[in-house]
């Protein structure tokens, strides 16, 4: 049986190829702390593609979805997807054409629940994630993932690579119940929904994420791509030098925000600046 399930999965593991319906917002954000690696990727024009199992969610891509006891419809539901691709998995096209519907109960759930475990643990393995977000100014994501407003965070073009390829987390109260019909329906589709489900515990997040196939890959994106750098209440004024003088040997028409504490509520405002740096400002009477 093991190996069955192998060749199941290896046939279906493109998760980032998924047909999602996802109305994308024009931007995506991606807070970031002020680092060697954080610095070296914008400067690279990189983004990062990383193992979900280093995440700080134990749930992420871990989620142990119930299967419900397949009915007869279900079961030739199944029959149809293995006819269908018999060229591939002609042995299971054998099994399902041999036995009576009520003897493959038991079989049918046995064959889904390895099939999902072995998928869990290859894409934490193997696979690589990359989240961002749809809001610039959120409290939470700027304490958590910009060193407390001391770090960055950068806007990305949803209409160009790898932004086209992100899809929608969805925030769920308690694990998701399939039905055997629906995960072989289109099994690489509900994989990739399934390692886009998270707690709604995260769901202040508002999530979007790229999947990649190969875990701890740089993907380099045009400079075109990168649209906006906000930077925090408490990021040092070095910093903001250091970004704003890598943008403008790459990529001068990025737009720069600077971030401070609201006098009235509880938010960050954002404020266009431009940055010029100080022989030129000199040169020009500025300073």
């Amino acid at each position: 049986m093991g190996d069955r399930v192998r060749q199941v999965v290896q046939t279906y593991t493109y998760f980032f190829q998924a047909k999602m319906e996802n109305t994308k917002p024009k931007y995506l954000y991606k807070y970031e702390e002020i680092s060697k690696q954080s610095l070296e990727n914008l400067k690279n024009q990189v983004i990062y593609f990383a193992s979900p199992s280093k995440f700080n969610d134990p749930f992420d891509c871990a989620i142990n979805p119930q299967v419900i006891e397949p009915n007869d419809e279900d079961i030739e539901i199944v029959r149809s997807f293995f006819s269908k691709n018999s060229k591939y998995l002609p042995e299971y096209q054998i099994i399902f054409d041999s036995k009576e519907i009520k003897k493959l109960h038991p079989l049918l759930m046995k064959i889904t629940a390895e099939a999902l475990n072995k998928t869990r643990e290859d894409f934490l393995e193997t696979k690589g994630i990359s989240c961002f977000s749809e809001t610039p100014n959120n409290l939470l994501m700027w304490s958590h993932y910009a060193d407390k407003q001391s770090g960055f965070c950068l806007e990305f073009n949803t209409n160009l690579d790898p932004l086209t390829k992100a899809y929608k987390v969805e925030y769920v109260t308690d694990f998701p119940e399939l039905t055997i019909s629906e995960i072989f329906k289109d099994f690489n589709e509900m994989i990739t929904k399934l390692f886009c489900t998270k707690s709604k515990d995260w769901s202040y997040e508002k999530e979007w994420r790229c999947l990649h196939t190969v875990v701890n890959t740089p993907f380099t994106y045009d400079s075109s791509t990168l649209t906006g750098v906000y930077f925090g209440p408490e990021t040092s004024f070095t910093f903001i030098e250091i970004i704003a003088l890598i943008l403008r040997s790459q990529n001068p028409k990025v737009q720069l925000w600077q971030g401070k504490r609201s006098a009235s509520k509880f938010s960050v405002e954002f404020e266009k600046f431009t940055y010029t740096p100080y022989p030129e400002a000199k040169e020009k009477g500025l300073v």
